[in-house]
């Protein structure tokens, strides 16, 4: 074919072209070096935080945050979204995602954003909302480039700043910059910098900035701490801050704890005479404290419900005592402030206690006084300790900590002002369940047994919620709990919940077909039927992170075996002990006579922090208690 077009006109023209979709192009992801993509769903191109206190009632944030997403589970690292209430507004706020070549294919304005309360589950009502991209994307990679700028008064909650936000995601160039003025008593504490490429580029008077650049995203690994224990990050905080029309000061734990009990609990305990009254007689001519306390905390748990209440002075001042009881609900400020509002109608005193509510124990920074806390409860001084209650609970035992408040530092706010205390640490060896039961095993292989498992410590916790459960739930459970068991059946399940001694016991009957394998005239079955470990500890190759084991427990078990008729025992498996830096394994099987054993074993595990070097030795120590646990019998049929 003939053509008179010049073939270096059109490579020229394509040349331009080519030009000009470069110039236009944003963030392509072919400019991601491929070091940072490594383990990653999610790369930050930028994270940038400006934040500008004017003065003890005025703080302006800026964000600036461009996320490729290299997969759906990238997603959740998009975070582009505020928060505001009648104390915060949102200035302005949009979004723009690029197609993977760094062309644009949408602009998100704020009226495009979604709008709604901040709080949900339970919650009653509430003035915080938050504005939040809700973008469904066409297809893999792609980039959102999210700004948005916040006014607020409060200046009590600085942002914490994080240089890495969780697993899985690299950050190619992070800022943060804060400017603030003398005389407020900025401060700041610094975590783990040591193993990132973090800088600090301004140190001031008035200003503060740091700056990371290429960090490799982290791979998540069993049993690692939390990732605000392991990542680097920056706690900043004001000695005079601002809260809700309210200035604040916070030298010390004991001034911070005076402002709060003065300033913002103050007034929030007042009760009807009529209320006074019921009360009074409901203790009748009790003199103990903590026996008066005890009918207080009854009568509290059966009156009143935990809902979420985030509203007033962002989320720390509680409802009214009067408000509870007449509504008969709260929040865990609520509820612990209307038990010490009916404690103090018979001279019982009681202290609101803040602390991080969670499963994964959180410390108060002791070293850095500022707002700090995500829950309450209630402390009741106790000779040299304390009772603590937790007054969200319908069902908790008076004085019982379970795994959401045990062990951490909490502040304790007294008329005289804070203290730092701990709370309760259940002992490994407190954390008890304790097995004791029997089983037979008919000439056919099939299993039928009853056993009783008490519990105790920080396992109370999570083995009384089975008593609520729904018949079908509860079903579930126990087949999970005994997954070793095929063809489990469950007969008859009763549960004493004693309360005053804070022990929880389960009495089960089950059965199951098959569970001894019959092989010509051999009979073979697993010894430990009740209590099988039967997980594993993944194997992990130059494991980076340290592990932790957050709460210890003793396992202690005695099980008395019945035999087949018409055999005889040709193989027993041998006592087995084990010890080491992890806990103490033992199982011991006593021969009775040729149709009865008694299996006994007791697995205690101990808590703590351990190095990465560590992991495999730990790993090890649970192999060895799995292929323990699994050892078998041999029978003969006669």
């Amino acid at each position: 074919m003939l053509t008179n077009e010049n073939p270096f006109s059109a490579l020229f023209l394509l040349l331009i072209n080519l030009t000009s979709f470069a110039q236009k192009s944003t963030y392509p992801i072919l400019s991601i070096p491929d070091s940072l993509k490594q383990n990653a769903n999610a790369v930050l191109r930028l994270d940038q935080m400006d934040i500008v206190i004017a003065s003890q009632r005025s703080m302006n944030i800026k964000i600036q945050r461009v996320v490729s997403v290299l997969n759906e589970k990238g997603l959740r690292d998009i975070n582009a979204y505020n928060h505001y209430d009648k104390t915060t507004s949102v200035k302005n706020i949009e979004a723009v995602v690029y197609d993977a070549l760094g062309n644009e294919i949408k602009k998100i304005k704020r009226k495009d954003f979604k709008d709604q309360s901040a709080v949900g589950g339970s919650t009653l009502f509430s003035d915080s909302r938050v504005l939040y991209l809700d973008y469904t994307p066409i297809s893999y990679p792609f980039t959102v480039a999210f700004t948005c700028e916040v006014e607020t008064s409060n200046t009590a909650f600085i942002p914490k700043w994080y240089f890495v936000g969780g697993y899985n995601v690299s950050i190619e160039k992070c800022l943060l910059n804060v400017t603030f003025p003398k005389g407020l008593g900025f401060k700041k504490k610094e975590f783990r910098f040591d193993d990132f490429n973090i800088k600090k580029t301004a140190d001031t008077e008035t200003n503060l900035s740091y700056l990371a650049t290429n960090i490799v995203a982290q791979k998540q690994e069993d049993l690692s701490p939390s990732p605000s224990d392991l990542f680097p990050k920056v706690m900043m905080g004001l000695e005079n801050f601002h809260l809700e029309g309210v200035d604040g000061n916070a030298t010390t734990w004991e001034a911070f704890g005076k402002w709060y009990g003065d300033k913002i609990l103050s007034g929030t305990t007042v009760l009807t005479e009529e209320t006074k009254t019921k009360i009074k007689a409901l203790v009748g001519d009790e003199k103990d404290p903590v026996k008066k306390a005890k009918i207080i905390y009854d009568y509290m748990q059966k009156k009143s419900r935990y809902v979420n209440i985030a509203i007033g002075i962002g989320g720390w001042k509680p409802m009214l005592a009067n408000d509870v009881d007449r509504l008969g609900y709260g929040d865990c400020k609520a509820l612990s402030n209307y038990t010490k509002a009916l404690l103090q109608v018979v001279d019982v005193p009681s202290y609101n206690t803040i602390l991080y509510g969670d499963r994964y124990k959180e410390d108060i920074q002791t070293d850095f006084v500022s707002m700090q806390g995500n829950h309450m409860i209630l402390a009741i001084p106790n000779k040299d300790s304390y009772i603590w209650l937790e007054c969200t609970s319908q069902d908790d035992p008076f004085g019982y900590q379970g795994t959401f408040t045990d062990d951490r530092n909490v502040l304790v706010v007294k008329p005289e002002g804070g203290e730092i205390v701990r709370t309760k640490i259940y002992d490994d060896k407190g954390n008890i369940q304790d097995g004791k039961g029997v089983y037979t095993i008919d000439q056919t292989g099939n299993f039928s047994g009853v056993l009783k498992i008490a519990s105790q410590g920080s396992v109370y916790a999570s083995k009384s919620r089975v008593e609520t459960m729904p018949p079908n739930e509860k079903e579930e459970h126990y087949k999970d709990y005994w997954d070793n068991i095929n063809n489990l059946k469950l007969g008859k399940i009763t549960f004493t919940n004693d309360k005053e001694n804070i022990r929880f016991t389960e009495d089960v009957q089950l059965s199951a077909a098959n569970y001894g394998t019959l092989s010509g005239n051999k009979m073979m079955f697993v010894v430990d039927a009740f209590n099988q470990y039967t997980g594993s500890v993944k194997r992990i190759r130059n494991r980076k992170n340290p592990f932790q084991i957050q709460r210890g427990y003793l396992d202690t078990d005695e099980i008395e075996i019945n035999l087949p008729e018409g055999f005889s025992i040709e193989f027993l498996p041998s006592n087995y002990e084990l010890k080491g830096k992890f806990g103490e394994y033992k199982t011991e099987i006593i021969k009775k006579d040729n149709s009865k054993l008694t299996y006994k074993r007791s697995m205690l595990l101990n808590k703590g922090k351990y190095s990465n070097k560590e992991y495999d030795e730990y790993r090890l120590f649970m192999e060895q208690i799995s292929r323990n646990d699994n050892a078998k019998i041999i029978l003969t049929k006669n």
